[in-house]
């Protein structure tokens, strides 16, 4: 059975994007930042590990919108460039009713998200990654999150995106890993005791 994995970035109000989907806050040092390049380098890696990464669509439409071509732009860093090639050579799974079309080494699923997700856990293979907070949500009611990483930066927003849905049960965690990067930021990592 594969690992499910809910890893974002969060304000310390809990939120993985502000009112009108803003994440300007997600910066190493600030608004309108880029991340340090020791925290680039650590979600490269979380990626680099996962073997399937599992996007809604909101968030889709956001990575699709950049990375594909993210090796390309002027002034792109040598860790950006690699970032971008990985992830469109990645295999990913993107949820949606509404797409009708994916591209870049990505298949879509229409139907039961849960369902699909529960599917593919049940697979043989390395860790799934998923990434969205409607499709985690999802997947959380559900009791197949196996580990959430919070990447919490220092910034409070007041509302919008949350990292974590409501739930009809508690789920109790255990702290596995935790670590600091430049502008203050922490990385929690904790694993689902069953």
């Amino acid at each position: 059975m594969r690992k499910l994995i809910f890893g974002m970035n969060a304000t310390l109000d809990g939120y993985i994007a502000a009112p009108g989907d803003d994440i300007g806050w997600s910066g190493g040092d600030g608004p309108d930042s880029s991340p340090s390049g020791e925290l680039f380098q650590w979600w490269y890696e979380q990626m680099g590990a996962s073997e399937l990464t599992l996007y809604g669509r909101k968030l889709w439409e956001a990575m699709s919108s950049h990375w594909p071509t993210g090796d390309q732009r002027p002034g792109a860093t040598q860790a950006e460039i690699a970032y971008a090639r990985l992830w469109r050579d990645m295999p990913k799974v993107v949820f949606s009713s509404t797409l009708d079309k994916v591209d870049w080494n990505t298949r879509l699923v229409t139907g039961d998200a849960v369902t699909e997700i529960a599917r593919l856990k049940a697979e043989d293979g390395g860790p799934l990654d998923i990434c969205g907070a409607t499709l985690a949500g999802a997947a959380m009611r559900a009791g197949l999150i196996d580990e959430y990483v919070v990447v919490t930066h220092p910034v409070l927003v007041g509302g919008g995106t949350p990292f974590f849905t409501a739930l009809d049960n508690w789920v109790k965690l255990s702290l596995v890993e935790t670590r600091t990067f430049p502008g203050g930021v922490v990385m929690a990592r904790y694993e689902t005791r069953r």
